[in-house]
């Protein structure tokens, strides 16, 4: 995660562009997955909600794929509400390890994660292009961060018992 998040650092439009064209795939990976659970519904009701779900997801992650910019401007909300959520859970983490060695680390993420939250509100959607590549790859470098910082203390917790 601290590689990729410096990479995303460095290039923010192109780690923007690749995250819209990797959420494309994955949105009519996940609308081909509905049609082929519809298939094995056996409910007419059930069937029809599951093909236009299915619908839904194909036409906008093939509406992604073709209109990366334009999609990235939509992914910029996205992320931010994204990220609020993620601070929230990393704050419910680092209180449920607080007496764990090393889990200031995780309220510590939870600050970072919300403040770019913030941040990605306060320019959107005039600065979509740099914002959605260089805030993700802040938030990654810094939950890398957080983790091998959990993994260290772990270690040291581990090496003093034995």
């Amino acid at each position: 995660m601290i590689v990729t998040g410096v990479l995303a650092i460095v290039l923010p439009w192109a780690a923007g562009v690749v995250a819209t064209v990797f959420f494309g795939w994955l949105f009519v990976f996940s609308g081909v997955a509905h049609f082929i659970f519809a298939w094995h519904t056996r409910g007419t009701g059930a069937l029809l909600w599951e093909l236009l779900v299915g619908i839904v997801y194909v036409l906008a992650g093939v509406y992604l794929l073709l209109n990366p910019i334009v999609g990235m401007v939509s992914l910029t909300l996205g992320l931010a509400i994204y990220l609020f959520a993620e601070g929230f859970l990393e704050f419910i983490l680092g209180f449920r390890l607080r007496p764990v060695p090393g889990s200031g680390w995780l309220f510590f993420d939870g600050v970072v994660t919300v403040l770019l939250g913030i941040l990605i509100l306060w320019t959107w959607p005039l600065n979509s292009a740099w914002v959605l590549g260089t805030l993700l790859g802040v938030s990654m470098l810094f939950s890398g961060t957080a983790r091998l910082m959990m993994s260290l203390a772990a270690r040291r917790l581990a090496t003093d018992l034995i």
